[in-house]
């Protein structure tokens, strides 16, 4: 039995130096295959930026043209994008699909759709309908519980209903004690307290909210029935912005009781949205591939694993070890066999900022040299490391990224992550994380610098930059809506790219960066589009 062990042992270690040598790169893993790929809208993050990577591995990916998905002024097109996912079905090895596009038509649409319950529900079976048709076709779907507003500054215009904007702190504050009820949690004040809110709040907004709701909820509830049933290969089930206390989590945890029968290998329900197709395009192709990589995880010093990020409502520890089973990955003890290290940046104090705030400079902080140091041994041993950067929300720590700059760390790690929210972060991280070992070495630098000028250089500087110069620029805009200051922002944005990759970004020496172009598809500043070229030589 040790022999055979020892042998099987040996045998993986073969395969697993093989990958990183670049023997089994891209033209061999995705080669002839064709994956279908739905995206929740049209945003960079959500659309190319994702399948853009398995792309890189050589597969076939076969999208929706853009007039059928969600963008910031219409919802999309279910039944259009029903139609395209019919026709083009035939042939592919696998569907990875927003099931919020296919029943509202975009994130946004399942905030601030005017569809029925039966209207809703007779889309969600049209899944067992396509998985009878196309029964070699495995389908990989992705969904959302509503997000809770945590403020009446949480969203955008047009991003949730008005009257649900205006009374955003009330309906959360009844959220969270309903929730905290429910949980045998709370006391006669809290009773007391979520009746005074409900007489506070509207009849008419109330009524509202919660038929929103319940749209929403029984709609995943029928998607998990599916899942059951086997129409999808896996089911994963995300809760947009919410809080330990709130309606999200509230919903969440009954998902969670309602499939807890199917298991952790066929269906999860964590605290994201954004990165949900991501997870779910790369446990697409390590099912194709029959691979099931050794993830390790690490975190800062202090808090670590227990911390619980803005915009969550469970520890991000919980989150990443559900979000490595969803991908395809198994969880290890120990980082000498894994196929990636997670070094997760966090603050010691377990808390959780904002990229913009003032505390975000170049200066370090509490634990920074330690997680960097942490992060430098694991490169020098010859680990494959990815760096979750995720003290700050929406957009990177410039501490911590300031000090692998010095360390000469930035291009020596396999993946990095630092945007919106935590779970956002690490979903996509541990996505990413996973493929690019197919990748060639330019597809992969190629995507940590995607990655750097999103993250470090554009949300966590050039982004608060723009908001304080925006005032100036000719022409009527705003932040969330910049019209007529567009061109003014895209030149602005652009210039200060520049100058940023050129004072703190040293690309491998055979390659440079060309025409670098910041544009803002949203028509807003909160997310950017960073085109630019690598090519070989100085």
């Amino acid at each position: 039995m040790k022999k055979k062990s020892g042998f099987i042992a040996l045998v993986a270690a073969i395969l697993f130096s093989l990958g990183f040598m670049g023997i089994g790169h891209a033209a061999d893993v995705g080669q002839g295959k064709r994956i279908l790929f739905v995206p929740l809208d049209n945003r960079p993050i959500t659309d190319k930026e994702t399948w853009e990577v398995a792309q890189k591995l050589g597969y076939e990916m076969t999208v929706p043209p853009e007039e059928l998905l969600g963008n910031v002024d219409r919802h999309g097109d279910p039944e259009g994008l029903w139609a395209w996912l019919r026709a083009n079905a035939p042939g592919a090895k696998a569907a990875v699909v927003s099931t919020d596009a296919m029943l509202y038509g975009s994130l946004v649409g399942s905030r601030t759709h005017e569809l029925d319950q039966a209207t809703i529900l007779a889309r969600v079976q049209r899944f067992r309908e396509l998985s009878e048709s196309f029964p070699n076709l495995s389908v990989y779907g992705f969904s959302t519980v509503l997000r809770t507003l945590l403020s009446n500054t949480h969203s955008g215009p047009r991003m949730e209903p008005e009257d649900y904007q205006k009374n955003a702190v009330k309906i959360y504050e009844y959220s969270a004690l309903r929730d905290k009820v429910d949980m045998g949690q709370g006391k006669k004040r809290d009773k007391k307290a979520m009746d005074r809110l409900q007489k506070e709040i509207s009849p008419a907004v109330m009524e509202s909210w919660e038929a929103r709701h319940k749209l929403n909820y029984d709609a995943n509830e029928a998607l998990v029935d599916l899942a059951r049933e086997g129409v999808f290969s896996f089911l994963f089930i995300g809760g947009d912005d919410s809080a330990p206390l709130s309606q999200t989590h509230y919903e969440i945890r009954r998902l969670r009781e309602y499939g807890s029968d199917l298991g952790k290998t066929r269906f999860q329900v964590i605290a994201g949205s954004d990165e949900l197709a991501m997870v779910m395009l790369c446990r697409a192709v390590n099912d194709d591939m029959g691979d099931m990589p050794f993830v390790y995880v690490a975190y800062n010093e202090g808090v670590g694993s227990k911390t619980i990020p803005h915009y969550s409502f469970e520890e991000i520890g919980i989150d990443v070890d559900a979000t490595i089973v969803a991908a395809g990955g198994v969880k290890i003890s120990g980082p000498e066999r894994a196929e990636l290290v997670l070094a997760v940046n966090t603050n010691p104090d377990g808390k959780t900022r904002e990229a913009s705030d003032a505390s975000n400079t170049i200066r370090p902080r509490s634990g920074t040299k330690h997680f960097v140091s942490m992060v430098k041994d694991f490169v020098e041993k010859g680990y494959p490391v990815g760096v979750g950067d995720i003290a700050f929300s929406n957009g990177a720590d410039n501490a911590m990224m300031e000090q692998l700059r010095k360390e000469n760390l930035l291009f020596r790690l396999r993946a990095y992550g630092g945007w919106n929210t935590a779970t956002n972060t690490m979903g996509f991280l541990i996505g990413t994380g996973l493929l690019n070992k197919w990748m060639t070495p330019h597809d992969a630098t190629e995507l940590m610098m995607a990655r750097y000028l999103d993250e470090w250089a554009y949300q966590a500087n050039v982004r608060g930059l723009l908001h304080g110069a925006l005032a100036g620029f000719p022409g009527e805009g705003t932040v969330m809506k910049l019209n007529g200051k567009y061109d003014a922002a895209v030149k602005q944005g652009t210039a200060w790219m520049e100058e940023f990759v050129k004072q703190n970004i040293r690309l491998p020496e055979h390659l440079s960066l060309r025409h670098l172009r910041v544009s803002y598809p949203w028509n807003r500043l909160f997310e950017c589009d960073c085109q630019f070229e690598l090519k070989e030589g100085a």
